[in-house]
């Protein structure tokens, strides 16, 4: 990586759909970019709105009619930024846009006649390689020598469509050959979320993958650090929409933002932190909105480590109790039963158990109608014991350092919940969290309850 050396402190900025939303979003990131000559290399999410409506055009059935809108709508999301620039930029930038636009269209048409999940993957790409266009002019447009690079010439990944895996040695690779002499000269603008397979065919890496690129491309070309620019000013105690006590944390480790991540804090995924924490890569996020505010640094080691950090909330949980007497002094029960979880590619989140019983938690994916323990699960686990399945419920992570030996943790936390129902508490496993389930009607009230307890 010598080619880097001589730049002071390499930066990898990810700004996100809200962040590149519009021409006015795009000017605020463009001049962070402008006022640190450390960004070298941009990843770009969609533009707000736009990634909503790939989703609907990659679904089976869409009416022509329909398709049609969309791809208008999402044209005029383009060309309300495009007008601010100057006339034959703005020209020569909306032909680009309409010939991918074009290819949307047929995209589109070849899924309502059949549909795949390759092609599902080829549509929902179309957010990103139209923003990653936009805002390079825009970067242009205030002196930023700033050039397009299209990240499927280095995110190379197997062809999982949804939810594909990086090929994390041939994009160090990749990177060093095309990516990294670009970063002397210009300002590198990519795209977020996108791949390709050895065929050539556009691969997606699913839930926050736009976050994870960033942090995959900030490891492959040996960066100081990664920016994760947003629409919030940093990472808070919890979420403020539920009480106005949150405050920003100034720093914290890596081991605690992955506990908030995994336990439903949405400002990180936890697959972002991966790549940062096996090359020891400073991580910041902040508000492109308010940058003068900062934001959270998230570091491996920090200067605080206080017993409670934070409390994370993750809505829409289900519970599952299996419950046999063949499990008493038996062995080889519990591995009957993940034998059934994974034949439905099922990932287990929590787990205690008893005697005869044990308890198991999933999380629903964010928007699904659907439920992931369906009845071909449970009649696959009721040949080896009985079931019971309940939903509605809300996973709350009480996040901090040492839970698992400091003292008074769980008179603390419970005694100030006292008069709520707890279905399952996870202790033990993590010196960072100490979970448990309630009822999605009490959530809230726990999480501020707590807040006020645990903070003030």
């Amino acid at each position: 990586m010598n080619l880097v050396q001589s730049i002071s402190s390499l930066t990898v900025a990810k700004f996100g759909g809200t962040s590149v939303a519009d021409f006015q979003a795009m000017l605020r990131c463009a001049n962070i970019i402008k006022n640190d000559t450390n960004n070298r290399l941009v990843v770009v999410s969609a533009s707000a709105g736009v990634t909503n409506y790939l989703v609907r055009l990659s679904q089976e059935n869409v009416a022509v009619d329909e398709q049609k809108d969309i791809v208008e709508n999402i044209r005029t999301i383009q060309v309300n930024i495009t007008q601010h620039l100057a006339k034959d930029v703005a020209s020569e930038l909306n032909q680009e846009i309409n010939s991918l636009l074009d290819e949307l269209t047929q995209q589109a048409l070849t899924q309502s006649l059949q549909f795949s999940r390759k092609t599902t993957d080829a549509i929902l790409a179309f957010g990103e390689q139209l923003s990653s266009r936009v805002f390079t002019q825009v970067l242009q447009s205030i002196n930023v020598a700033a050039e397009y690079f299209n990240v499927q010439q280095v995110m190379k990944t197997n062809s999982l469509y949804g939810k594909a895996v990086v090929d994390i040695k041939l994009l160090a690779t990749q990177s060093a050959q095309l990516l990294v002499p670009k970063l002397h000269d210009k300002v590198i603008v990519t795209q977020g979320f996108i791949g390709q397979d050895s065929q050539g065919h556009t691969t997606t890496l699913g839930r926050g993958g736009s976050d994870y690129s960033a942090a995959l491309l900030a490891e492959a070309i040996n960066a100081d650090n990664l920016s994760i620019w947003t629409d919030v000013e940093g990472i808070f105690t919890t979420d403020p929409r539920i009480t106005d006590q949150a405050r920003a944390i100034k720093e914290i480790s890596f081991g605690e933002a992955a506990e908030m991540a995994t336990f439903g804090a949405k400002i990180l995924h936890p697959a972002t932190l991966i790549p940062a924490m096996r090359c020891n890569i400073p991580v910041f996020v902040g508000s492109s909105k308010e940058p003068e505010k900062g934001g959270t640094q998230i570091k491996q080691k920090v200067d605080s480590n206080p017993t409670y950090r934070s409390i994370a909330l993750r809505r829409e949980q289900t519970l599952v109790t299996v419950k046999s007497p063949a499990m008493l002094h038996a062995s080889g029960f519990l591995a009957k039963v993940f034998t059934v979880l994974a034949k439905h590619d099922l990932s287990v989140d929590l787990i205690t158990t008893s005697e005869i019983s044990v308890a198991l938690t999933f999380d629903n994916p964010s928007g699904s109608t659907q439920s992931l323990i369906t009845n071909a699960v449970v009649t696959e686990l009721e040949q080896l014991c009985e079931v019971s399945v309940e939903h509605g419920l809300s996973l709350v992570a009480v996040i901090g350092n040492g839970l698992t030996s400091a003292k008074g943790i769980g008179q603390s936390i419970f005694q100030t919940i006292n008069d709520i129902n707890i279905r399952l508490i996870c202790h033990g496993a993590s010196a960072n969290n100490i979970c448990f389930l309630v009822a999605e009607a009490d959530a809230n009230s726990v999480v501020e309850k707590l807040h006020n307890s645990l903070f003030s």
